[in-house]
């Protein structure tokens, strides 16, 4: 008789249990989904949908990019906490590098390339690729960016986008699609030129590369979409919920050395910390600049 009441407890917190899970419904209003549709929901794509990145049309047509494509978007949807972040940080970024690409002659759509790259954040790669645009030591180097142990241009916003437009227009040229730019973007333009011509093919959806850049422009397709039409996939953010632009500041021209980046933010009325955050590039807490270059330091109001 225990045993049975045992038994039969046990059942029951099971089926309760069931149920409480069962019933849990996602907050649309405060939360981030817009009801268990939205989990449950599986991106699919047809043959006559339209997609398109920087003004080039995947051809879905193709049974084989429409199933690449398929895979990226139900990847991309489900990495919840990753878009919420890319989201938020979007509203920061965004009208920054979409000036620039402007100002460049570039398609807007390539300011998810640096979505694809760091999730919008100044990341380090195992590589050694840096920033939000991942340049390697070496190119930005090519592309004007100035990296040494007190300075690292890749970690600015405004001179890594520029640097990343020349990137751009200059393999543009190059490969003549914007889909093999962005190839190019991935895996490096003398591996994707050797591929080429092994394959006899100068299609980007024709070509059988490496997995990650196989993956890569439908990656960038597959975060456009998401981020363009995110209450689709269950992602409810509000204004007020998105990071404001760090606009919000002056700028102070250096060309002399600073001795102490702590004594200098006092200076301006500002914490260490404040002034780190609008300028990340200032890797050391000091700034010697012995050529007496001309820097501007952005000191937050």
């Amino acid at each position: 008789m225990k045993n049975a009441f045992k038994y039969y407890l046990a059942t029951l917190i099971a089926f309760a249990s069931v149920a409480i899970f069962m019933s849990y419904t996602p907050e649309s209003k405060t939360g981030v989904y817009g009801g268990p549709e939205s989990l449950l929901s599986i991106p699919h794509v047809a043959a006559t949908d339209e997609f398109w990145f920087a003004g080039e049309r995947i051809p879905v047509e193709n049974f084989d990019v429409r199933e690449r494509l398929e895979r990226e978007l139900i990847v991309n949807s489900y990495r919840h906490s990753t878009t919420i972040l890319n989201l938020k940080n979007s509203a920061r970024y965004f009208p920054v590098m979409e000036k620039i690409l402007k100002e460049n002659g570039l398609p807007d759509d390539f300011k998810y390339l640096a979505v694809a790259e760091s999730d919008l954040r100044n990341a380090s790669s195992p590589a050694g690729a840096k920033g939000i645009w991942q340049f390697m030591e070496g190119t930005a180097g090519e592309y004007g960016l100035e990296v040494n142990k007190e300075v690292d241009e890749r970690l600015h916003l405004e001179k890594s986008t520029r640097a990343a437009c020349e990137y751009l227009k200059k393999y543009k040229e190059r490969f003549g699609s914007w889909a093999l730019v962005a190839a190019a973007y991935n895996m490096g333009p003398t591996g994707l030129r050797n591929e080429i011509e092994a394959q006899k093919s100068d299609n980007f959806y024709d070509l059988n590369l490496n997995e990650e850049t196989n993956r890569y422009i439908f990656r960038l397709v597959a975060i456009k979409h998401v981020m363009e039409h995110p209450e689709q996939y269950g992602f409810d953010l509000h204004d007020e919920q998105l990071y404001p632009p760090l606009d919000n500041y002056a700028l102070v021209t250096v060309d002399s050395s600073i001795a102490n980046l702590g004594d200098f933010a006092k200076q301006y009325g500002v914490s260490y910390r404040m002034l780190k955050l609008f300028n990340p590039w200032l890797k050391d807490n000091k700034l010697t600049n012995s050529k007496k270059k001309v820097y501007d330091i952005k000191i937050p109001r």
